[in-house]
């Protein structure tokens, strides 16, 4: 088919979610243009890449309307979560045009996200955001670490 002949006829050439990427980008968030098309409603959405700034912007969240959203990082050094995914999170939740419930679930306790969330408390509030705190732990062998518990 025309799509693995271009790929093999243009070995430099990648696809980054199905779109050929720009082979001089070193980043997967080319300048290529986003398909436009309506928001998706979802469940549960993992914020990508441990909330990094690498691959998630403000058209993720504008795109992407989940009533629950995972935050995994846990890497300061790698930015992981990143401040500006949680503030684009505000933004992006701000332009939907309707107020639904959002809980955000961070699964790490992390300096990043308490700023956020302490900095920020007005804001989510008013756009009805609730950031979930756990206090379970989860206990294997001489290992405890952790957990968030999702029920729908």
């Amino acid at each position: 088919d025309e799509l693995s002949r271009s790929s093999h006829s243009n070995p430099g050439k990648s696809l980054v979610n199905g779109i050929k990427a720009n082979p001089a980008s070193n980043s997967p968030k080319s300048n290529l243009p986003v398909p436009m098309g309506p928001p998706v409603y979802v469940d549960l959405a993992y914020i990508p890449n441990h909330c990094s700034g690498k691959n998630t912007d403000l058209e993720f969240f504008k795109r992407v309307r989940a009533s629950y959203y995972v935050v995994s990082g846990n890497d300061a050094a790698n930015g992981e979560p990143s401040r500006a995914v949680l503030d684009a999170l505000l933004e992006g939740k701000s332009q939907w045009g309707e107020n639904l419930q959002v809980t955000l679930i961070p699964t790490h306790d992390t300096e990043v996200t308490r700023e956020w969330y302490q900095q920020t408390h007005e804001k989510q509030q008013e756009l009805n955001i609730m950031v979930l705190a756990s206090s379970s732990t989860v206990v294997m062998q001489d290992e405890s670490f952790p957990a968030c518990k999702i029920e729908f």
